[in-house]
This record gives structure tokens, C-alpha cells and sequence, in this order.
């Protein structure tokens, strides 16, 4: 996966608590277990109204916030089943962050197996995103190295995030990554255990 350290982008407002992983992405996307693609479905039901056109008012379809690469939400964000396709969908429209007050603890996990940046935040400097985001400047810098989030009037907040899962974003591991790491240490195992048990060979 690609290396999280630092993003300038637009930050894009979601003031909705408790929104599911069937509403980032609904179950009739699922079909397909590639990456790329899904974007076409995220927030679909949000975003487009019954005939499938888009509708002007949702955020994520305002001019303004075309492009947008951090997301603020509300509280609980991500909660509902365990769909991993619900990160692999807001990476695919461009977003590598998510910031709310708490995530459900299965999508939490998956956004780092993804490399999406879940940022947690009290209830106040978030809602300082939001009214920011819904201004003019719409620009956003998420340093993970420092570990902050600063405003697009400058107003710089502190995040906390387990430091393991830190070094794995900072280095773009996966836990497929993190094993390879250890390659050499498997392949040297690998020939000893084939020249002290050669019979497991033929097995």
C-alpha cells in the first residue's frame, strides 16, 4: 500500500453521526473483490437519487469540494458490518483521511490495513473543522509524522494513534509488508528446516 506521511488537500464536511458501511458503500457493489472501481458507489444512496443522478446539494458532489482528500464526519463513523471494500471505496474517490470524534473499531482497523488515515479528535475541534470546511478555503494539512491536523485558518490539532500502526503508515505496510520484512529471517528457516528434516520435503 502507499506510504501515509503527509497530505495537503481540500477537507470536505459529512455533519452526519452513525453512518455504516452499507452507506459508504452499499451492498451492491460488493461483488467484486478488486480495488479500483468502487468509487462509483461510495455514498451512493447519499449522492444520487433514485433515477441514479446526482444530487447538487450532497457535499461530496458540490463543485467546491471536487477533489477533496480528508473527510470530516460524525461521530461513530464506519460502524455496521465489516466490509472491507468500505475503505478500499473512499481511497478510490481520492480520500486517504477521515476525521470524527470515533470510528467503529473493524472499519478503524481496516483503514490502516488500507492505508486511510483514521484521525480522532474531541467533539469541539472537530466541529471546528467543520464550520471551516463549509468557508471558502477549503485546505487541509495532515501531518502523520507530527501527528497533527491543521486547519485551513492555521489552527493546528494534536492527534494520538498507536505508535506500531504510526511506523506502518509512515512506511506503507500492510501486514503482508510487515511480514515480507522478515524474508530473509523465513527463507534461512526455510533452508534449515529443509537440511535438518529433509523428509518433510517429499510430504
Amino acid at each position: 500500500m502507499d506510504a501515509f506521511t503527509r497530505l495537503d488537500a481540500k477537507i470536505a464536511p459529512l455533519p452526519l453521526a452513525n453512518i455504516d458501511t452499507d452507506q459508504i458503500i452499499p451492498k451492491q457493489f460488493l461483488k467484486t473483490v478488486e480495488r479500483e472501481g468502487l468509487a462509483k458507489g461510495l455514498f451512493y444512496d447519499l449522492r444520487f437519487d433514485v433515477d441514479g443522478k446526482a444530487k447538487p446539494d450532497f457535499v461530496l458532489n458540490r463543485p467546491e469540494f471536487k477533489g477533496a482528500g480528508v473527510l470530516v464526519a460524525g461521530d461513530n463513523f464506519g460502524c455496521g458490518s465489516s466490509r472491507e471494500h468500505a475503505p478500499w471505496a473512499l481511497m478510490d474517490f481520492g480520500i486517504r483521511c477521515v476525521v470524527s470524534t470515533s470510528f467503529a473499531d473493524i472499519f478503524y482497523n481496516n483503514c490502516f490495513q488500507n492505508g486511510l488515515l483514521p484521525v480522532v479528535l474531541p467533539a469541539e475541534q472537530v466541529q471546528a473543522l467543520m464550520e471551516e470546511a463549509k468557508g471558502g478555503n477549503h485546505l487541509v494539512t495532515v501531518d502523520l509524522e507530527a501527528q497533527t491536523v491543521v486547519s485551513p485558518s492555521g489552527q493546528t490539532f494534536a492527534f494520538e494513534i498507536d505508535p506500531q500502526r504510526k511506523e506502518k503508515m509512515l512506511k506503507g505496510l500492510d501486514a503482508i509488508g510487515e511480514t515480507l520484512q522478515a524474508a530473509p529471517d523465513i527463507d534461512l528457516y526455510e533452508m534449515k528446516a529443509a537440511l535438518s528434516k529433509p523428509w518433510l520435503e517429499d510430504a
